[in-house]
């Protein structure tokens, strides 16, 4: 599974208790409906002032291991 597509709707809110690593992992949905998990911290190369909003395409290793998040749209 090296990439996968999911929709991320974070608030501000929720992006900084990731961010000050109250939380450790997110959970989201792929666009073809499996469940996701992945490190909080990428969310730090996406973050804007509103949150965290839209598409992201996630790039994983062969053994599963997150590597990078791109946004989309």
């Amino acid at each position: 599974m090296p990439n996968i597509d999911v929709v991320i709707e974070l608030s501000a809110e929720a992006c900084l208790a990731h961010y000050e690593g109250r939380v450790e992992q997110v959970y989201t949905w792929s666009l073809d409906g499996r469940r996701v998990v992945f490190p909080a911290a990428a969310l730090r190369q996406v973050v804007t002032p509103e949150g965290v909003h839209g598409i992201f395409r996630l790039r994983f290793s062969a053994t599963g291991q997150f590597e990078a998040i791109q946004r989309l749209r």
